[in-house]
Protein backbone atom coordinates (compact mmCIF):
# COMPACT_ATOMS: atom_id res chain seq x y z
CA UNK A 1 0.00 0.00 0.00
CA UNK A 2 1.24 3.46 -0.79
CA UNK A 3 1.72 6.35 1.61
CA UNK A 4 2.68 9.47 -0.40
CA UNK A 5 5.09 11.75 1.43
CA UNK A 6 3.66 14.99 -0.02
CA UNK A 7 0.86 15.13 2.58
CA UNK A 8 0.12 14.58 6.26
CA UNK A 9 -2.03 11.95 7.98
CA UNK A 10 -4.25 11.46 11.02
CA UNK A 11 -4.39 8.44 13.29
CA UNK A 12 -8.00 8.01 12.09
CA UNK A 13 -6.66 7.33 8.54
CA UNK A 14 -7.41 10.62 6.79
CA UNK A 15 -4.87 12.47 4.66
CA UNK A 16 -4.50 16.24 4.31
CA UNK A 17 -2.72 18.08 1.50
CA UNK A 18 -2.18 21.83 1.21
CA UNK A 19 -3.71 23.02 -2.09
CA UNK A 20 -2.60 26.65 -1.75
CA UNK A 21 -3.87 29.95 -0.41
CA UNK A 22 -6.63 32.24 -1.58
CA UNK A 23 -5.30 35.45 -0.02
CA UNK A 24 -6.92 35.09 3.40
CA UNK A 25 -6.79 31.37 4.11
CA UNK A 26 -5.07 28.10 3.29
CA UNK A 27 -7.02 25.41 1.43
CA UNK A 28 -6.51 21.83 2.62
CA UNK A 29 -7.72 18.86 0.52
CA UNK A 30 -8.80 15.84 2.60
CA UNK A 31 -9.43 12.18 1.82
CA UNK A 32 -9.07 8.73 3.36
CA UNK A 33 -5.89 6.73 3.07
CA UNK A 34 -5.19 3.71 0.91
CA UNK A 35 -5.04 1.65 4.12
CA UNK A 36 -8.52 2.89 5.14
CA UNK A 37 -10.17 2.20 1.78
CA UNK A 38 -8.56 -1.25 1.70
CA UNK A 39 -9.83 -2.06 5.20
CA UNK A 40 -13.34 -0.84 4.34
CA UNK A 41 -13.64 -2.83 1.14
CA UNK A 42 -15.94 -1.82 -1.72
CA UNK A 43 -17.23 1.69 -1.00
CA UNK A 44 -20.89 2.09 -2.01
CA UNK A 45 -21.95 5.45 -0.48
CA UNK A 46 -20.35 8.64 0.81
CA UNK A 47 -22.00 11.28 3.01
CA UNK A 48 -20.11 14.57 2.97
CA UNK A 49 -20.64 17.90 4.73
CA UNK A 50 -22.07 20.90 2.89
CA UNK A 51 -19.98 23.76 1.54
CA UNK A 52 -19.93 26.39 4.28
CA UNK A 53 -20.09 23.92 7.18
CA UNK A 54 -17.62 24.58 9.99
CA UNK A 55 -15.50 21.60 11.01
CA UNK A 56 -13.08 21.01 13.85
CA UNK A 57 -10.07 18.73 14.20
CA UNK A 58 -11.00 15.21 15.22
CA UNK A 59 -14.75 15.77 14.80
CA UNK A 60 -16.85 13.70 12.40
CA UNK A 61 -17.64 15.51 9.14
CA UNK A 62 -19.10 12.67 7.08
CA UNK A 63 -19.35 8.94 6.53
CA UNK A 64 -18.03 6.37 4.11
CA UNK A 65 -20.19 3.28 3.71
CA UNK A 66 -18.87 0.04 2.30
CA UNK A 67 -20.25 -3.44 1.80
CA UNK A 68 -18.68 -4.28 5.20
CA UNK A 69 -19.40 -1.27 7.43
CA UNK A 70 -20.00 2.44 7.89
CA UNK A 71 -17.06 4.55 9.02
CA UNK A 72 -16.94 8.18 10.15
CA UNK A 73 -14.60 10.58 8.38
CA UNK A 74 -12.94 13.10 10.70
CA UNK A 75 -11.76 16.63 9.98
CA UNK A 76 -7.97 16.87 10.33
CA UNK A 77 -8.06 20.68 10.78
CA UNK A 78 -10.41 23.44 11.93
CA UNK A 79 -12.00 25.48 9.17
CA UNK A 80 -14.88 25.87 6.75
CA UNK A 81 -15.75 23.37 4.02
CA UNK A 82 -14.84 25.15 0.76
CA UNK A 83 -15.59 22.31 -1.67
CA UNK A 84 -16.89 18.75 -1.74
CA UNK A 85 -16.12 16.11 -4.34
CA UNK A 86 -19.56 15.96 -5.98
CA UNK A 87 -18.47 13.15 -8.31
CA UNK A 88 -18.46 10.72 -5.39
CA UNK A 89 -22.26 10.88 -5.13
CA UNK A 90 -22.49 8.89 -8.38
CA UNK A 91 -19.17 7.01 -8.22
CA UNK A 92 -18.16 6.42 -4.58
CA UNK A 93 -15.94 3.53 -5.73
CA UNK A 94 -13.52 6.19 -7.01
CA UNK A 95 -12.20 6.26 -3.42
CA UNK A 96 -11.15 2.60 -3.77
CA UNK A 97 -9.54 3.17 -7.16
CA UNK A 98 -7.72 6.44 -6.44
CA UNK A 99 -7.79 7.41 -2.73
CA UNK A 100 -5.02 10.02 -3.09
CA UNK A 101 -6.25 11.57 -6.34
CA UNK A 102 -9.77 11.62 -7.80
CA UNK A 103 -11.12 10.03 -4.59
CA UNK A 104 -10.57 13.12 -2.43
CA UNK A 105 -13.52 14.04 -0.19
CA UNK A 106 -13.53 17.74 0.77
CA UNK A 107 -11.47 20.90 0.75
CA UNK A 108 -11.32 22.88 3.98
CA UNK A 109 -10.45 26.56 4.11
CA UNK A 110 -8.31 27.33 7.17
CA UNK A 111 -8.33 31.01 8.17
CA UNK A 112 -5.04 32.91 8.16
CA UNK A 113 -1.92 32.61 6.08
CA UNK A 114 1.50 31.57 7.23
CA UNK A 115 2.31 28.71 9.50
CA UNK A 116 1.51 25.14 8.55
CA UNK A 117 -2.09 24.13 9.37
CA UNK A 118 -1.26 20.44 8.87
CA UNK A 119 2.23 20.50 10.41
CA UNK A 120 1.11 18.80 13.62
CA UNK A 121 -0.30 15.79 11.75
CA UNK A 122 1.67 12.60 11.11
CA UNK A 123 4.18 12.53 8.29
CA UNK A 124 4.24 9.56 5.89
CA UNK A 125 6.82 7.61 7.91
CA UNK A 126 4.96 8.10 11.19
CA UNK A 127 1.65 7.11 9.58
CA UNK A 128 3.21 4.01 7.99
CA UNK A 129 4.63 3.04 11.40
CA UNK A 130 1.12 3.43 12.91
CA UNK A 131 -0.39 1.20 10.20
CA UNK A 132 2.41 -1.38 10.50
CA UNK A 133 1.90 -1.50 14.27
CA UNK A 134 -1.83 -2.16 14.08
Amino acid sequence: MSTPDDRRYTDQHEWALVQGTDGTSTVIRVGITDHAQDALGDIVFVQLPSVGDEVGPGTPMGEVESTKSVSDVYAPVAGVVAAVNEALADTPETINADPYGAGWLVEISVAGEGGDPIGALLDADAYQALVDGS
